[in-house]
């Protein structure tokens, strides 16, 4: 029997117990840690490539966030019952534990790092990625591994106006004007995720510094785990200038670098760069080419140290940007709308070198998106994807499937326009923007939304209010900081912080921010927040000079919708055995027909006739006929006691008898009508889901022959098994069937 060192911490928070455990499992990880909260458990690794990749001008980290379905009790769909490739959810839940924990890394750092969250087991009300992050942070913390941590995670709600930190996740979607995730060390903030309905910078502010109270406590519990079980850390091989090579690049060409980075125009200003780092590769080849050629990295990391030292330092402490910008200064904008035909909404929106196209189509619910992760399977009727190909950069490159930062982008595009959606009751569509960025020099995330809003109100959605967004950065040096407003992609390469806020005249819809040093204050989240207020508010003012609202009448190239209501008891009727009645109303009336639990029925189609069909075939199977009602149908059946007709649309039969056929006496059906003949009638009496009709009295129907001769009577099939019982004629007497 295993003598296993198990190594395990439990706290309270937020009313639940929070577990954290080492020594059982995945023992030959350099970290392992086993991390509970409620019922919700993720085993966490960190492991360690052995030799840098010395060369490389990123740090290798890869974070995985796995989802197994057995964690909460389900079986995999699809042929194989095998977890394939991660869901959005997992994939957006790694991305945000890669941003949190990628800063905390030593600059030059170059051995690959690979964090595996795995979900064990997961009750529905604890959120995976608050334990998925805390887990991350103690699997390197204990480990070997370098790295500036602890940090933790927190999930902040807004319900019935108050902040509630890590709310059960069925209250926080159900009853949450906010749904916030942050991350922090015990002294900053250094990640934030959030959607929100309209809400004020000042509750935003305190809804992050109240979620950061409840992380100093989960990092102070990680503190005095570290200290029981934390190994020593290793000293790395950093991939760093040598300071003897860094002062001679510096000293032969800062001024002409600060030239070149003064140019106007991101391809313009990079071409100045390459300029100057060509001079350069010449200068220190003819100089000392051996030196030079053994030491060609080192040369080309000086030169763009040397980018980054000159960029930051004008605008730190001479208030100069790269393209000549107030800080608070906005580049250029131009919208428009109605750019392509055919699609439903369109428009084009273009800030400075970075250009978004937003395409809605609208469809029904067959369009809508079905989800299914280790949540309860569940559909999205509004999403948007979000596009971000090689040539918007300038670059030839490989178009492969979307990757992380496209998922992450186009779901906080998402999030920021999901508040002002209308209601289903108000418009019955399924919604789909695709987002596609034709240029990109700074926060194309921002001009998604921007395009995104303008393509609904162009395609006439009644949107509640028009949302913008913007992206504002930071330089931070020591004490010394500045906030800048609609970074560039120069400012956000070379910047400390990526601030991106999104939201109406009202107040933030969605927040993301991006943290490069070790984490930011109060006071600097504060102005970033009021800077984001006057930008996004100029933004709008821009947009509604194109289009102020939204335009009173669907686009003409839109499907439409009709909806109503029928009993839920006759929805079975409606889709029929093996869905046979349904299929035949949609091929027949060639819409699209989506039937929901409660009764709603909606029937969508471009062309109002066929929705229109639709309906009366809906309408026939689904009412109930009342006495003394009047339809007109075919006779589809004649026999010696009466005819048989079908009513609404031919999905409902009656029988009217003999009797009833006309005020005068009948010998034979036939001596009235033949088969075929349209008739009108009347209901006068229903039994068992048998309808009696009547003709006598009503207008328009055929006169019998007088001259007609009498008619011999041949018993139908039915007459033979139904043997001496007479049809029900709704006047509660029986007829000779023999009579002629």
């Amino acid at each position: 029997m295993h003598n296993f060192n198990i190594i395990k911490k439990s706290i309270t928070s937020c009313g639940r117990e929070l577990t954290v455990e080492t020594g059982r499992m995945a023992k030959q990880a350099n970290g392992a840690v086993l991390v509970t909260y409620g019922q919700t458990t993720a085993l966490v690794t960190a492991t360690m490539g052995k030799e840098p990749n010395l060369g490389t001008d990123f740090f290798p980290l890869t974070v995985d966030f796995i989802e197994k379905m057995y964690a909460a009790g389900k079986i995999p769909g699809g042929f194989f019952k095998r977890e394939s490739k991660p869901s959005t959810d997992a994939t957006l839940n790694a991305r945000q534990i890669d941003r949190a924990i990628r800063p905390l890394f030593p600059e030059g750092f170059r051995n690959p790092v690979h964090i595996v969250i795995n979900i064990l087991s997961y009750d529905c009300v604890n959120d995976t990625a608050i334990v998925g992050m805390l887990g991350a942070s103690l699997a390197l913390a204990i480990s070997d591994i370098p790295f500036d941590g602890p940090i933790a995670g927190v999930l902040v709600g807004y319900i019935d106006d108050e902040l509630v930190v890590n709310p059960y996740l069925d209250v926080l979607k159900e009853k949450s004007k906010l749904n916030l995730s942050i991350a922090g060390s015990d002294h900053s903030i250094c990640m934030i995720e959030s959607a929100a309905h309209e809400l004020h910078e000042d509750i935003m502010l305190e809804a992050v510094f109240t979620g950061h109270e409840e992380i100093k406590k989960i990092v102070a519990m990680q503190k005095e785990f570290i200290l029981e079980a934390g190994k020593e850390k290793i000293t790395p091989i950093l991939d760093v200038v040598p300071t003897e090579i860094m002062n001679k690049v510096e000293a032969k060409f800062a001024d002409k670098v600060a030239v070149a980075a003064m140019v106007k125009g991101k391809h313009e200003r990079q071409d100045a760069f390459d300029a100057v780092e060509a001079e350069m590769v010449e200068f220190f080849t003819a100089e000392n080419a051996e030196e030079y050629t053994g030491n060609v990295r080192f040369f080309a990391l000086a030169f763009h140290e040397l980018i980054r030292r000159y960029v930051r330092d004008s605008i730190l402490h001479h208030k100069l940007r790269a393209d000549g910008r107030d800080l608070d200064e906005l580049r250029d904008i131009t919208c428009e709308i109605d750019v392509l035909p055919i699609v439903h909404g369109t428009a084009l929106f273009t800030r400075g070198e970075t250009q978004s196209l937003g395409a809605l189509t609208l469809g029904g619910g067959s369009s809508e998106q079905i989800i299914d992760n280790l949540e309860t399977e569940h559909k999205k009727a509004f999403y948007l994807h979000y596009n971000f190909p090689p040539f918007s950069v300038g670059e030839a490159g490989r178009m492969g499937p979307t990757g992380r930062r496209e998922l992450g982008h186009g779901n906080l595009a998402e999030r920021a326009l999901l508040p002002i959606l209308p209601s289903k009751d108000v418009f019955p569509y399924t919604m789909r923007i695709v987002a596609e960025t034709l240029e990109s020099n700074g926060s194309s995330s921002m001009a998604s939304v921007c395009s995104g809003c303008l393509a609904m109100m162009a395609a006439g959605v009644p949107i509640k209010a028009p949302v913008a967004g913007i992206a504002n950065g930071l330089i931070m040096e020591g004490d010394e900081y500045v906030v800048l407003t609609d970074i560039m992609g120069l400012e956000d390469h070379l910047g400390d912080m990526d601030f991106k806020v999104a939201g109406t005249r009202e107040g933030i819809t969605a927040m993301q921010m991006d943290i490069k040093i070790k984490g930011i204050t109060k006071d600097i989240m504060k102005i970033a927040l009021e800077k984001a207020n006057k930008a996004r508010n100029q933004i709008l003012d821009v947009m509604a000079a194109t289009i102020s609202e939204p335009r009173a009448e669907l686009s003409p190239t839109a499907p439409r919708i009709e909806s109503f209501k029928v009993p839920i008891d006759k929805i079975g009727e409606i889709i029929g055995p093996a869905g046979k009645m349904i299929k035949s109303i949609i091929e027949k009336a060639q819409v699209q027909v989506d039937i929901q639990d409660d009764g709603t029925v909606r029937i969508l189609s471009p062309d109002g006739a066929s929705i229109e069909k639709a309906k009366k075939m809906i309408y026939g199977i689904t009412h109930e006929p009342e006495i003394d009602e009047q339809f007109s149908g075919p006779v589809t059946r004649i026999e010696a006691y009466g005819v048989f007709v079908k009513i609404l649309d031919g999905l409902k039969e009656g029988m009217v008898h003999v009797s009833q056929m006309h005020t005068s006496r009948i010998n034979h059906p036939l001596d009235m009508v033949k088969l075929g003949d349209i008739v009108n009638v009347k209901v006068i009496g229903m039994e068992k889901g048998k309808i009696a009709l009547a003709m006598k009295g009503l207008p328009g129907n055929p006169e019998p022959d007088p001259n007609a001769p009498p008619q011999p009577y041949e018993p139908s099939s039915r007459d033979r098994d139904r043997g001496p019982s007479r049809p029900f004629n709704g006047r509660g007497d029986r007829n000779d069937r023999n009579r002629r």
